[in-house]
């Protein structure tokens, strides 16, 4: 009988993590190639009212003084990042005047959870418009974030595509691995 139980229980939990995925509001991006470019709009996002998860401590995403910048409409995109790589993740708007935002999180193989409910990931980086004018650098209209993975465990990562206040935009999104 214990036996039956615990097979049940295993089984169960593999149906879980086998049928886990991400929600329909999630690209999911293949990563079969070393460069991946895929074109998006903000118009196919939404806003997000609370964004308090960005600023959490388990999460460091972005500071709460940076909000402003994550207003608009968000797009989000998913894949697992490959073993022993680098990933470097960019966004360009197709009109170099627009202000984008991106971030990118890390999680757990078996793990697919979408902000605003995002109790805790493993890492955040996130790039939006400066504030002010850093010397000896340019800002253009690129967004760039990057992710290292030395191990040999794979990990989902979410990109989140927003802007200021825009709710519609195309722009192209760009992720490169290197090993």
């Amino acid at each position: 009988m214990k036996k039956n139980i615990l097979l049940t229980s295993i089984c169960f939990a593999i149906f879980v993590t086998a049928s886990a995925q991400w929600p329909s509001n999630v690209t999911v991006i293949d990563t079969n190639n070393d460069s991946i470019i895929v074109q998006g709009d903000l118009a196919k996002g939404s806003k997000m009212a609370d964004l308090s998860w960005a600023w959490n401590s388990a999460n460091a995403c972005f500071p709460g003084t940076q909000s402003s910048k994550f207003k608009g409409n968000h797009v989000f995109y998913a894949l697992t990042m490959p073993t022993q790589c680098e990933m470097k993740i960019s966004v360009t708007p197709a009109d170099d005047n627009a202000d984008l935002s991106i971030y990118a999180y890390r999680l757990g193989a078996t793990e697919y959870n979408l902000v605003p409910n995002l109790g805790s990931c493993i890492t955040c980086e996130a790039d939006h418009k400066w504030d002010g004018n850093w010397k000896g650098k340019v800002q253009t209209s690129e967004r760039k974030v990057s992710m290292q993975n030395p191990g040999k465990e794979f990990y989902n990562i979410l990109i989140g595509v927003s802007a200021p206040a825009a709710t519609s935009g195309s722009f192209n999104l760009k992720v490169k691995f290197e090993k």
